[in-house]
């Protein structure tokens, strides 16, 4: 006759490598196998906030009517470990759009660490940005701010 405490370690058992399985763990112990589990879910969170960003309005703006908004620049932010990607690119070239973006994420506490930039005749941007420590920013606050500043950019740009 099993007892009760092995029926329920044996469900344990069962439950931590059904969790192993899922999450593609090669860890043998039960404590690693719950750490690949945690990790797991951490990708799944981050791959979700991406395809939220991907699907959200403020990525393709359309908030002209002029056909200004089909050449407005696409925005992409990627979180990652500590800090984001942030990719603009527009097929025209966007003089002055550099600082404006520079300048959003400086105010939002990002310090970029490392940026490739091409302004001639199309406009790319691509910065890694490290968080302040006190700083808790999501990927869709950025992309907003980023979003705000071409804004601003074009909205300055048209005045001018």
């Amino acid at each position: 006759m099993v007892s009760r405490e092995q029926k329920r370690a044996s469900v344990l058992h069962e439950k931590l490598q059904l969790l192993r399985s899922i999450t593609k763990s090669h860890a043998l112990s039960e404590s690693s196998i719950i750490v690949d589990a945690s990790k797991y879910i951490q990708e799944l969170k981050h791959k979700v906030e991406r395809l939220n960003i991907d699907i959200t309005p403020t990525t393709s703006p359309q908030t002209n009517s002029n056909s200004q908004t089909s050449s407005w620049p696409q925005i992409e932010v990627e979180t990652l470990e500590k800090g984001f990607l942030v990719n603009v690119y527009s097929e025209r070239s966007c003089p002055g759009l550099l600082v404006s973006i520079l300048q959003v994420l400086e105010d939002l506490g990002l310090n970029v660490l490392e940026a490739r930039v091409s302004c001639t005749d199309t406009f790319r941007l691509q910065a890694f940005g490290g968080e302040d420590e006190e700083a808790m920013i999501n990927a869709q606050v950025v992309t907003e701010a980023v979003f705000e500043a071409i804004k601003n950019w074009s909205e300055s740009k048209e005045q001018g």
